[in-house]
Parts: structure tokens; C-alpha cells; sequence
């Protein structure tokens, strides 16, 4: 039994059973994917796969109960090198963050900024997407760290943590007719072209769901995951914007003017997510902390163990 078996399983399950893709993620070959299968099989005296002719269909079984297993072996391997990379040097490596753009572009430079003073030896990989992609990047291991408004307390082999809570507000241009109202209602928006994130994106369920509550219908003309260029298709006039409010900066280039929409919507929650028992390196703990102060090392240390041991 040997580390690569471990991976081809592994990585053809998480692959949809498609051998090429396991084979180009592994650096080898198709054939050599279905060495290490069959080997390991062999071993263990049970098909972990089962199979319609050589193409994998889906796991068996046993497979079921042999897959978790494997994942925690996988895992522990890396949690080993992990600890021994901290303790050879506690300030060189990479760290990995899985994030959205709002969180990337509007919260993060000053947590970064931070962080690269206290390791400034650590490279920082900031990779942008959406919440289903940054927890399967988590669950993978490709990142350390996942931070996102929505979907991530819905993995249960992710611990994450609510870092902050935060509210949508209303942009629309100088002189908008939506300025003159005393306290804005869902009624008045409706009664606009909305511009506003698209569906899964930074909090938009909250805003969907407000509406629907309501009894209102929407024209929502236009989507993005960038609130920079929601801002800019306000200032065109294409219609009214809904946007987090961390990203509204104090010096604004489109000319908006901002409405509060606190009283709308259900404020949103940012969270951030690691894999459940892995190793954490002295400088993750050092950056959740700074991008969360209200959590401690032991917060995030018994988090992780209570999960590990559930």
C-alpha cells in the first residue's frame, strides 16, 4: 500500500470517475491510474469501484466505507509535512485563500497588509471565485483558508467561523427620485431596474428572499460578482443598485449617492472555513486572528478537534 494508490483513489472519486483528469491532476498516466486502482484492490481483497467494462462507474459498497478512511490517511500525511515544515521554519511557506472578489477587494488588503509585516517570508495565494468553488478548494486542500458571506457553514467537513456581520445598501445617481423618500420600502425599489450580484454571490439570497417575503416581483436588468462594476452601470443610468456595503469607499469615482437599506434585508454574516482536522501552520492561525479579533487560537484549535473527534 503506498501514497500514490491513496491519491488515484482519492482523485477519482473527486474526478466523477473520469481517468485522463485523475491522470493529468497526478502527473502519470491513464494506465498507470488503473495499476494503482486495481493494486490496491488486490490488497485489500474488495473492488472499491465498480465498473462497466474498464471505465469506473461509481464506488462500491465497501468503496463507501474505505473512501473516508483514505481521505483521512491522505489528510494526515499532509497534516505531518505541514507540521514539520512549521517547526523546521516557522516563517517561510505559502499561505492559500480561497475568497470572493467583495471580500478580495474590499476587507482583505488590510488584513494582508498586516499579516505580510508579521511573515513577510509568507507568499500569498489569493484565489477569487464563488462560494461553492472557494469550499471545494478548502475540502481539497488547494486552499488554506476559505472567507465568503454564503455557502460555507453548509460543508460538514469545514469548520467555519462567523467573522463579521454587514448590511446591502442602495446606490443610485445624484438627484435619483429614490433620494426624496423619508424611509425607503421593498415597494419603491421594485418599482426600478435593479443591478445587484449574481444568484450565490454576496448575499444575494437575502436580497431574493426579502422580495419574495414581500410579495414583489423584481426587474433585476443586470448581474455581476464585481461591485465596482455594479457601480458603474448605476452611473449609467441602467438602473438602481444593491451592493455590500464595504463596498462603498470614501471616495467614489461614479458620482453615487448612497440610500441605507438596513431595515430591508436580513444582514449577512462573512465566514471563514478551514478543512476539519487539518494542520494549522503558526501564520493561518495568525491571519484568521487578524482577519477575525474576536477569535482566539484556542477557539479555533477546540473547533477544529471537537469536529475531528464528531
Amino acid at each position: 500500500m503506498n501514497f500514490q494508490q491513496l491519491r488515484s483513489i482519492r482523485e477519482a472519486s473527486r474526478r466523477g470517475y473520469n481517468l485522463t483528469e485523475v491522470a493529468n491532476v497526478l502527473f502519470t498516466s491513464q494506465p498507470g491510474v488503473s495499476r494503482q486502482i486495481r493494486e490496491l484492490e488486490e490488497e485489500l481483497g474488495v473492488d472499491i469501484f465498480e465498473r462497466n467494462g474498464k471505465r469506473l462507474t461509481g464506488l462500491t459498497e465497501p468503496g463507501k466505507d474505505i473512501l473516508p478512511i483514505i481521505e483521512r490517511l491522505l489528510l494526515e500525511a499532509e497534516n505531518l509535512q505541514q507540521a514539520g515544515n512549521d517547526y523546521s521554519d516557522q516563517t517561510k511557506g505559502t499561505l492559500a485563500i480561497a475568497t470572493t472578489h467583495t471580500q478580495a477587494r474590499y476587507v482583505l488588503p488590510k488584513v494582508v497588509q498586516g499579516f505580510r509585516q508579521n511573515f513577510p517570508d509568507v507568499r500569498i495565494a489569493l484565489q477569487q471565485s464563488s462560494p461553492e468553488h472557494i469550499a471545494e478548494w478548502v475540502l481539497s486542500g488547494k486552499a488554506d483558508i476559505g472567507i465568503a458571506t454564503e455557502g460555507l457553514s453548509q460543508f460538514k467537513d469545514l469548520v467555519s467561523f462567523p467573522c463579521y456581520e454587514w448590511n446591502h445598501v442602495i446606490v443610485v445617481p445624484e438627484g435619483h427620485p429614490l433620494l426624496h423618500k423619508e424611509q425607503l420600502t421593498l415597494a419603491d425599489l421594485s418599482n426600478y431596474p435593479l443591478i445587484t450580484y449574481d444568484v450565490g454571490f454576496t448575499g444575494r439570497g437575502h436580497i431574493d428572499d426579502a422580495f419574495q417575503q414581500a410579495g414583489l416581483r423584481t426587474d433585476i436588468v443586470l448581474t455581476a460578482m464585481d461591485s465596482d462594476v455594479i457601480q458603474q452601470y448605476v452611473a449609467l443610468g441602467l438602473g438602481v443598485g444593491i451592493v455590500a456595503s464595504m463596498a462603498i469607499e470614501a471616495q467614489r469615482t461614479h458620482q453615487l449617492r448612497t440610500i441605507s437599506a438596513d431595515h430591508l434585508f436580513t444582514p449577512n454574516v462573512t465566514r471563514l472555513a478551514v478543512r476539519k482536522g487539518a494542520y494549522l501552520r503558526a501564520y493561518t492561525y495568525d491571519f484568521i486572528l487578524q482577519f477575525a479579533p474576536a477569535l482566539t487560537r484556542d477557539d479555533i484549535r477546540n473547533a477544529i478537534s471537537e469536529n475531528e473527534e464528531n
